[in-house]
């Protein structure tokens, strides 16, 4: 009992003690800080992977393709192990905006559209599928106005909540509208978006508010679809819209659903020959965001059989150049083909590797079955198709950041050993000090070892204190990242987290528990370690020697 008592009276009246506690404290929440942003970085770069590619990539590396992708993913729908599959086309083009002259050079991605909600997670980035559930397509379409209804009249209020008049409310094309109320009734809000004039009021009324941007008809008339009917084209957030500090997107009236946009293209022949550029409008149907910068400021998506139509990748007729004849058909070609496995077949787990090799193993074969007619340029672009998981796509990114990651933790793991070297020192200094209290002890009986057992106990109650306290100030510094990065940039101009180096666009801010225990034991053990010495020196201490200097 005596132990805890003296180790408790040190602890509150000894304030040197404090000295030690604070580099406990800023030893622990500096290597927290550490261990959580660069985790989070590598946790955020594994499921943002994940998430974009599906479970398994079927790719050979060149913009040229590769043929018999479709009747690859016919073959392996059967597969136990496979649930879905989808052929991808990679492009690039150059995107231009009719209403603002805006003109970027951006990478085109050809998608079905249907199959891609299920093999990855696209479908919950995107902006205007989430509010209009249902109205996203890239089959051509003509754009969605707001209209008014004449049949149900609305009060209208200023900024100030004041009523300033009546008039018909505000809605959109049948379609559109009950995608929105659907969305509503589900309780799903946009509350990131600056209200727009036309949102307010709506939300003054207590009516389903239009979400996003949309253009009104020209004639105060009642909502309809106007324009040519043009393909649908999805665009990468930050390419249209302005990302706040606040992690919120301002629109842009310029940048309305269903504007027409304009997409030129540089068609490769199956050797890699470009040819003649050819240009496609386009109509704008919603916004992609990835939570990638690169991924989020240079990419569109289309239809894949209209980009592989525009590129010349798609199914042709094979002619003698000799005699113009007709001898066979030159088949499609993909960029890519990405497969989600079931996570369980017959009751065990599926191995992604193994399914990887398999499936590489079987396109091959594909270059020797005789049911297709294949040249030498096409069975060249099959020889070097390549089945990867996600993981092994990716391993070239994620791997230096897994070994920055550890390099880093064991660097500021070294730095903080000066919180052992202060511990030591401080108790050292109190047990030159507390000879008296030491002799005491002994004389009356205390032991060596309970002594010694004093001075470790207060290391360690050092240690705790100071890595709670510091566990706890690491948290709320990492939940507070971004915004205080955002008061330095407003401030000083300092700006440490480059989107375009880092490539997501915000730091990572999730503290995990296991990091938190990890580094909380790590700060106890070293700060008890660092109380062995003094704790020694305390123990030796002779009763009649430690009494004499009194």
């Amino acid at each position: 009992m005596y132990k805890l008592f003296l180790t408790l009276r040190y602890l509150r009246k000894r304030r040197i003690a404090y000295f030690a506690i604070a580099a406990v404290m800023l030893c622990s929440a500096m290597v927290l800080i550490v261990m959580s942003v660069m985790g989070g970085f590598l946790d955020l770069l594994k499921t943002k992977a994940r998430g974009l590619l599906g479970d398994i990539i079927i790719d050979n590396r060149s913009y040229s393709g590769f043929p018999l992708y479709d009747e690859f993913i016919a073959d392996i729908a059967s597969w136990p192990e496979i649930e879905k599959a989808t052929p991808v086309l990679y492009s690039y083009g150059l995107l231009r905006f009719s209403e603002t002259t805006q003109t970027q050079t951006v990478r085109v991605v050809g998608i079905r559209l249907a199959d891609v909600y299920v093999v990855n997670a696209f479908k919950s980035g995107l902006y205007y599928e989430t509010y209009y559930p249902g109205t996203t397509t890239l089959a051509p379409q003509a754009q969605p106005r707001v209209g008014f209804d004449p049949q149900e009249i609305i009060e209208i209020r200023d900024e100030q909540g004041r009523p300033v008049g009546t008039g018909p409310r505000p809605v959109l094309p049948p379609e559109h509208q009950a995608a929105l109320e659907r969305s509503w009734a589900a309780g799903l809000r946009d509350t990131l978006t600056p209200p727009t004039e036309l949102t307010a009021i709506l939300r003054a009324a207590g009516l389903p508010e239009i979400v996003g941007v949309y253009d009104l008809v020209d004639d105060h008339g009642p909502p309809r679809f106007t324009g040519n009917e043009l393909p649908g084209l999805i665009i990468g957030r930050d390419i249209i819209a302005e990302r706040l500090p606040t992690a919120a997107y301002k629109r842009f009236w310029a940048y309305p659903r269903g504007c027409a946009v304009a997409l030129t293209l540089l068609p490769l022949s199956a050797t890699g020959t470009a040819d003649i550029p050819v240009k496609q409008p386009f109509r704008y149907v919603d916004d992609s965001r990835t939570g990638i910068y690169e991924i989020d400021s240079q990419h569109v998506y289309c239809d894949f059989e209209l980009l592989q139509k525009l590129l010349q990748m798609h199914a042709t007729e094979r002619v003698d150049p000799e005699t113009g004849r007709t001898i066979g058909t030159v088949p499609g070609r993909a960029s890519q083909i990405q497969v989600k496995l079931r996570p369980l077949v017959a009751g065990r787990p599926v191995r992604p590797e193994a399914v990887a090799q398999r499936l590489s193993e079987h396109y091959h074969a594909l270059a020797a079955d005789p049911r297709f007619d294949l040249g030498f340029d096409d069975r060249m672009l099959i020889e070097r198709v390549e089945a990867l998981t996600w993981e092994e796509s990716q391993r070239h990114i994620i791997a230096p950041v897994e070994n920055e990651r550890r390099l880093v933790t064991i660097l500021f793991g070294i730095i903080s050993l000066v919180a052992v070297v202060l511990v030591l020192c401080i108790l050292y200094m109190i047990v030159l000090q507390k000879t008296r209290d030491i002799g005491i002890v002994k004389s009356i009986g205390g032991s060596s070892t309970g002594v010694a057992a004093i001075f470790v106990t207060y290391g360690a109650a050092v240690g705790l204190v100071g890595a709670l306290s510091g566990a706890a100030l690491g948290t709320v510094f990492v939940h507070h990242i971004n915004e205080i990065q955002d008061f330095l940039t407003w401030a000083f101009g300092w700006r440490v987290w480059s989107r375009e180096v880092y490539s997501f666009d915000a730091i990572p801010s999730t503290v995990r528990v296991e990091d938190t225990v990890a580094v909380i034991v790590a700060a106890i053990l070293a700060a008890t370690l660092g109380s062995l010495l003094a704790a020694w020196r305390a123990g030796a201490m002779q009763p009649v020697e430690a009494l004499r200097h009194e």
